[in-house]
């Protein structure tokens, strides 16, 4: 029997999820290059400036996950809608 994920198929309702979850890869990947260039920046100002990046990251990353547990309790049976 074929599964969901090597069929490549999504199952109903999953769309959005399997965005979020695209989304917080690519926020993921920011966070890390930020963090990089703080770390081994030579520039000042650079390293300043990836200081900051990092910061949105990290709060971007936190809305992200707030959004995909948000998503993947309401998949849940039985689960309140407020």
């Amino acid at each position: 029997m074929e599964n969901e994920a090597s069929s490549g198929t999504i199952p109903p309702g999953a769309e959005a999820l399997v965005e979020l979850h695209g989304e917080r890869e690519a926020v993921e990947r920011r966070l890390v290059l930020a963090q990089q260039r703080r770390q081994f920046g030579t520039d000042a100002d650079d390293v300043a400036q990836a200081g900051h990046d990092e910061r949105e990251a990290l709060l971007e990353l936190d809305r992200v996950l707030t959004r995909i547990r948000a998503a993947e309790y309401r998949r849940q049976p039985g689960a309140r809608r407020w």
